[in-house]
């Protein structure tokens, strides 16, 4: 535990870091003067979202393969011979293509759906596939790189370099290196390209990148195997990444871009509650997947509730310090006043994702276990779920419609999950410490919220921030109420010298 502890801490500082970047852009992006519209820093969004489906469509399943089966591989082949990589890497550059054809041939549909509302979405179609095909070669990358225990490295790429990138996009157009917004977005297609070339060199550099087209006896044996789990996945993960994207898309054909850059403010916030999630998965999903191969049940149950409690205590503490200060920030940092707009979006969407942190790394539990075909069986609980949910509280309710939809749809998604757990492995993320990590973050909360009522300013954004993460914190480590707590605590302690080491006796 201690080794996941340690790459999921620096991992999730890591991911923090990218935030801080993240909101310097945001903060670039819908400031008052900003030479970008709403509808524009929508865009930049939807690229995300466009291009995460890109990924689900044309990956065919082959990270979830490399995770599940890279244990097989590397206990039964040489370093030389081990072609799982080069498989993963072939199949998704051809789901790409097939993905590349599709769009070109169904364009005609974006344009009849999108033209009226989102113009800008058609305009710049075609940049959207190379930022989806480097978003799909960096995740290859990722997982393998994951399994080589480099989750570090791969956060850092991802969560800070991908924003470094964006940031000095931003500041070549406000000096004018860049001619204009149009320049810009299509130089933003690119951005992925280099965060992936990075990740690429670097294991070519350690000489990891082994690639090698002698089929392996590994593949001979379990190529059936493979591809039952890869076709079930991946469909899985289509409707998963469907469900989790399919608001943006909805809130693009119902209301317009300038929505979608709204929501996608909120969107952006709530990363901050679920940031922990980041580091906790790459960290873990090796780990897990060695331990089904070992039949290490009592092992999978502990990283399941200690995920649990800490995902937990991390999401409700974000998420209640932002909530604390979430119009006075808007505010302060002198937004465009349409971005008030988002406020209770973030609110409906962060408990969605404090639902989906409290409840551990189920997704991964279950990925990496023999019963990997749930993962189609709740992705398709999930779609069912969040589209007809989007389309009907979108046009009822506005972008607060969409925000309710995430909310319910993942709400019984993760509880279908636990209850699938517990029934199949008596394994559930919960204990009494659950609930005192609820009712504590509750009280913090509300002497706070009640103590610093007429604090408005950047000063009462930070007094009422840090005391909250005292209360609360404080609590936290007085109960005891995770095992991983005090580790991490102690080494606070020694770090900065309040404690010193116990000398040995």
């Amino acid at each position: 535990m201690s080794q996941i502890r340690k790459q999921s801490i620096i991992s999730t500082i890591f991911v923090y870091l990218g935030f801080v970047i993240g909101f310097i852009n945001t903060y670039l992006f819908t400031r008052k003067g900003s030479p970008f519209l709403p509808s524009e820093y929508g865009l930049i969004n939807i690229f995300m979202a466009v291009g995460n489906l890109i990924l689900a469509f044309a990956g065919l399943g082959m990270t979830s393969v490399m995770y599940k089966f890279y244990p097989y591989y590397t206990e039964n082949l040489s370093k030389k011979k081990n072609d799982l990589l080069t498989w993963a890497l072939l199949i998704s550059a051809v789901g790409f293509i097939l993905v590349l054809i599709a769009g070109i041939c169904f364009k005609h549909i974006v344009i009849r759906k999108f033209s009226t509302n989102s113009p800008e979405f058609v305009q710049y179609y075609y940049w959207i596939f190379p930022f989806g095909f480097s978003l799909l070669l960096f995740s290859v990358l990722e997982v393998y790189a994951w399994n080589l225990k480099k989750s570090i490295l791969t956060t850092f790429l991802r969560e800070v370099l991908f924003r470094l990138l964006t940031t000095v996009l931003i500041f070549l157009l406000a000096f004018k290196l860049i001619s204009s917004s149009d320049t810009f977005i299509k130089l933003f297609s690119f951005t992925y390209a280099i965060t992936a070339l990075s990740l690429l060199f670097y294991l070519a550099w350690k000489k990891e990148l082994i690639i090698t087209f002698s089929i392996s006896r590994v593949t001979k044996k379990f190529y059936k195997k493979i591809a039952s789990f890869a076709s079930l996945i991946y469909f899985g993960g289509l409707v998963y990444m469907i469900a989790q994207f399919i608001e943006t898309m909805v809130i693009m054909s119902v209301i317009g871009t300038a929505a979608a850059g709204i929501f996608a403010l909120a969107n952006v916030i709530s990363g901050l509650v679920q940031a922990p999630q980041r580091g906790a998965i790459a960290a873990a999903l090796p780990v897990l997947s060695k331990a089904w191969k070992d039949k290490d049940h009592n092992k999978i149950n502990l990283i399941y509730q200690r995920s649990g409690i800490n995902l937990l205590i991390a999401s409700l503490g974000v998420f209640l310090i932002i909530w604390l200060s979430y119009e006075d920030a808007v505010n302060v940092f002198h937004l465009k006043p349409a971005y008030l707009d988002s406020k209770w979006v973030f609110f409906f969407i962060g408990l969605a994702k404090i639902v989906d942190l409290g409840t551990g790394v189920n997704s991964q539990i279950i990925g990496t276990s023999i019963h990997w075909r749930f993962e189609f069986i709740s992705g398709i609980i999930l779609l069912t779920l969040a589209i007809p949910l989007n389309y009907f509280l979108v046009k009822q309710f506005g972008i607060i419609g969409a925000a309710y939809a995430h909310l319910i749809s993942f709400s019984v998604y993760n509880a279908i999950r636990i209850i699938f757990l517990k029934r199949k492995f008596n394994m559930q993320p919960f204990s009494t410490k659950t609930a005192y990590a609820i009712v504590l973050a509750f009280i913090a909360y509300t002497i706070c919220y009640y103590s610093f009522l007429s604090l408005h300013t950047f000063s009462g954004i930070a007094i009422k921030s840090l005391v909250f993460l005292a209360l609360y914190g404080g609590s936290v480590i007085y109960f005891n109420l995770s095992p991983d707590v005090l580790p991490v605590w102690e080494t606070i302690q020694t770090k900065t010298g309040i404690k010193k080491k116990n000398s040995k006796l």
